[in-house]
C-alpha cells in the first residue's frame, strides 16, 4: 500500500525477533530503513536480505544499553539521508529477577536497554525533527506486563513501565511539534529471543511453543509480523492524529478475572 513511501525509518532492536518484522514490513511499505543492534552478523544478513528484495536498507552497529550509542544510531541515519521520520525503539531485555534477588547490576542493566536506550534515541530523533520543523513518527515497543507483570519480571516491569509513563509524557510534550509517539503493549510473543529465555530461564524444551498456546485464549502465542503490521500503522499517515497512546496487544484483557 506504500504507507511509509520516501519515509526513513530507524528500527532500534531490529536485527531480529519483533524489531526484524518491523523492518520487512517497512520496506514493504516503501520506507528506506536502517536497522541498528549489537551483533553485527544477524544484522546485516537482514540488510541482505532486505537489499536483495529490492528495499533500501543499512545496518547501524549499536549497543542501545550506552545512551551514547543510542543516539548515534539515530546520528548515523541523519548522515546517512539527510534526516529521519520515523524511529522504533524494539530493543528489550527479558532477563529475570524478582523484588528479592535483583541484583543493583541487573535492575542498572534492565534501566539502561529497556527505557534509558529508547530515552536518549528518541532524545535525538525529535532534536533532528524538531530542527527542520518537520513531523514524524516513533513508536515504543513496551509489553502488557508493564500493567503489573511477573513476580519474576520485577526489573523488566519496572523498565518497561517507565517506558509507557515516557511515550505519553514526550507525545504531549511534542504534539504542536506535529511529532506523534505511541507504544504497543505486546503480550507473549514466539520470537527468537523468547526462544532463548524459555530455555535459559525456564528449562523449556522443543515443545514450549505448543505447550505454551493450548494455555492461551486464541491456541496460538502472538506473531512478529502481525505486530510488525500494527506498528507500521501507527508509523504512517493512516493512524491519523493518534498520540499519545499506549495500546494493549494482547489476548489476555486487563482487569479481567475468571
Amino acid at each position: 500500500m506504500g504507507l511509509l513511501d520516501d519515509k526513513v525509518v530507524l528500527v532500534n532492536g531490529g536485527s531480529q525477533g519483533v524489531g526484524a518484522a518491523v523492518a520487512r514490513a517497512a520496506v514493504r511499505e516503501g520506507a528506506a530503513v536502517a536497522v541498528s543492534g549489537r551483533r553485527r552478523e544477524p544484522g546485516e544478513a537482514l540488510v541482505a536480505e532486505l537489499s536483495a528484495a529490492g528495499g533500501e536498507a543499512v545496518y547501524v552497529q549499536a549497543d542501545l544499553a550506552e545512551a551514547g550509542q543510542a543516539k548515534a544510531s539515530v546520528a548515523a541515519v541523519v548522515d546517512a539521508y539527510g534526516r529521519i521520520d520515523c524511529l522504533v525503539n524494539s530493543a528489550g531485555l527479558t532477563s529475570r529477577g524478582t523484588l528479592l534477588d535483583t541484583t543493583p547490576e541487573l535492575f542498572d542493566a534492565h534501566i539502561a536497554v529497556n527505557l534509558k536506550g529508547p530515552f536518549f534515541a528518541m532524545q535525538a530523533a525529535v532534536a533532528d525533527m524538531t530542527a527542520r520543523k518537520a513531523p514524524g513518527t516513533i513508536v515504543n515497543v513496551i509489553t502488557s506486563s508493564a500493567h503489573g507483570g511477573q513476580p519474576f519480571l520485577a526489573p523488566y516491569v519496572a523498565a518497561k513501565a517507565g517506558l509507557a509513563g515516557l511515550t505519553r509524557n514526550a507525545a504531549h510534550a511534542h504534539r504542536w511539534d506535529r511529532i506523534r509517539i505511541n507504544g504497543l503493549n505486546i503480550g507473549w510473543t514466539a520470537t527468537e529471543g523468547e526462544d532463548a529465555t524459555q530455555r535459559a530461564f525456564h528449562g523449556a524444551g522443543d515443545d514450549w511453543r505448543e505447550r505454551a498456546a493450548a494455555r492461551l485464549p486464541m491456541g496460538r502465542l502472538g506473531r512478529p509480523d502481525e505486530i510488525a503490521d500494527f506498528v507500521v500503522f501507527l508509523l504512517s499517515e493512516r493512524s491519523g492524529v493518534v498520540t499519545g497512546s499506549v495500546i494493549d496487544w494482547d489476548q489476555n484483557v486487563l482487569g479481567g478475572l475468571d
